[in-house]
């Protein structure tokens, strides 16, 4: 007898939908998966097997071929359990074949019959939807993830009992759609800009990144705040959309970092991995490949402390995600997208001990030598993809004693979700959504110089040697600036500061 149960498969953050069709015909008991399954999908007959016997029913004798189609892609995850354990039952009689209809299957059984929870419920019900399904049998840890996809009926149950229960009109599900209810930064920031004394520069420069999505590199002494500040800066980066969250849930799903009870991700990611991550780990990849933390970072932030420690082919492989806000990765079995949208933001010394500039400090005891081998790992290209470079000057002792007050993170804010707005009424149409996403052909459109901006960029672009590159980006930065100012125009203010961030070599 034959019988077809509805699952999916993902692939990267693609999801295809897949076939599980069980046989069961006479002849010698043995169980054969096909259609490309990965080693967790071919275990899964035991994990079945177990679950069956432990639930009351029996595995049935005979041969059994269970066909994953379409044959020619790849199959991974564990939650092809429960659509091959209720394809079995169906070829049993134990479930009707009607009863299935427009219903997508998606569960890891444990050897007691139990459901566990697993990864990427949310992208693979979001494109099943798209398809035309109505109805999701999940378990019940996933239900919370699933109440964002609207217009689906997505039932979570605990146990292969009660999915047969169910399915066969024996048991009614407590909840079986729950209806989105999206609210952004719900959590509340426990950092905030005011612990940071001095540094206005930093500060400034962190403002108009976050208000720009522009990548920024301090560079300063130790001690000097540069870490401290780059924990800062979500707190004032503004607050997701419901779409955004939804594309950082998707990646967060995928790769099992969602909590227990977690539904949507509310706020902008911050990453900060350690300078002895792998080339891998950062962009992405491995047997089966997963997300790496320029992913992870996707509409955030990606914070490498002590720039010059990573190995000089991790920082090298940032280059083309930071161009193209996306990864993509080639294996043998086929090539993956991920997005990589995200800011970078970085820091360093000025040389290995860290006081070549600091003035009234520790002496620098670094050679010449030293130095040039301590800066040479960032590239001429990776520093051109830079928009700001900012100094972190030594704070000074009537900064940390005194009583006057700094800004805090929520005054900054404001400013930067008021700089945001403009650039969304502007670029809407572009299907971008700040500043550091124009191509040459928007910069051209929307950072017109007057004749005096003109002037002052020809000079300064021959001074400096700029690339084509930092042109663009000079003119992207001035544009942030004017929009946090609310000037329409990009004067030649706007221009020179964005100029001061600028620098060409270390």
């Amino acid at each position: 007898m034959l019988t077809k149960v509805q699952s999916c498969s993902i692939n990267g953050l693609k999801v295809d939908s897949v076939d599980v069709e069980v046989d069961i015909s006479s002849g010698l008991p043995v169980t054969h998966i096909v259609g490309l399954p990965d080693l967790e999908i071919k275990e899964s007959k035991e994990r079945v097997r177990s679950a069956l016997n432990n639930s009351g029913y029996k595995f049935p004798l005979g041969r059994i071929i269970i066909n994953l189609a379409p044959a020619d892609t790849k199959k991974t995850g564990t939650h092809f359990d429960l659509p091959i354990a209720i394809g079995i039952l169906s070829t049993q009689n134990r479930v009707q074949p009607e009863h299935l209809h427009s219903t997508v299957l998606l569960g890891e059984l444990s050897l007691d019959g139990k459901l566990q929870k697993i990864r990427g419920v949310l992208p693979m019900l979001l494109e099943m939807k798209s398809k035309g399904y109505t109805k999701a049998i999940i378990p019940e840890s996933n239900l919370y993830e699933a109440r964002h996809v609207n217009d689906m009926n997505c039932v979570g149950l605990e146990s292969l009992k009660e999915v047969v229960d169910y399915l066969n009109g024996g048991l009614i599900a407590n909840q079986t759609k729950i209806i989105a209810d999206f609210s952004s930064d719900t959590k509340t920031d426990t950092l905030d800009f005011e612990d940071l004394r001095g540094q206005f520069n930093v500060k400034r420069g962190m403002e108009i990144a976050a208000a720009g999505g522009h990548n920024l590199l301090m560079i300063g002494p130790p001690g000097s705040g540069k870490t401290m500040a780059a924990k800062r800066l979500p707190s004032i980066l503004p607050k997701l959309t419901f779409d955004e969250a939804i594309e950082i849930t998707k990646i967060y799903s995928i790769t099992g970092l969602l909590g227990d009870n977690s539904g949507l991700v509310t706020t902008r990611p911050f990453r900060s991995p350690h300078h002895t991550i792998s080339n891998i780990a950062l962009t992405g990849g491995g047997k089966n490949p997963k997300p790496g933390e320029v992913s992870l970072s996707h509409l955030g932030v990606l914070f490498l402390d002590e720039l010059p420690e990573f190995s000089k082919s991790a920082i090298e492989v940032l280059r083309q995600p930071i161009e193209d806000g996306e990864i993509s990765i080639s294996r043998v079995n086929g090539s993956y997208t991920y997005p990589s949208k995200f800011m970078l933001v970085a820091s360093m010394n000025p040389c290995p001990c860290g006081y070549s500039t600091a003035e009234n400090s520790n002496e620098c005891i670094c050679s010449p030598r030293e130095i040039h081998n301590y800066t040479r790992k960032i590239s001429g290209p990776m520093l051109d993809r830079i928009d700001i470079i900012v100094e972190a000057a030594p704070v000074e002792y009537n900064d940390l004693t005194g009583d006057e007050k700094t800004e805090t993170s929520a005054s900054i804010k404001k400013r930067v979700e008021k700089a945001r707005e403009i650039q969304n009424d502007r670029l809407s149409k572009q299907k971008i959504t700040c500043n550091a996403q124009m191509t040459p052909s928007q910069v051209k459109q929307f950072c017109k110089l007057d004749k005096e901006g003109k002037e002052l960029l020809e000079l300064i672009f021959k001074k400096m040697k700029l690339s084509a590159r930092g042109y663009n980006r000079v003119l992207k930065v001035a544009r942030t600036i004017a929009d946090l100012e609310s000037s329409k125009e990009i004067t030649t203010t706007h221009l020179a500061e964005a100029l001061q961030y600028r620098k060409r070599e270390l």
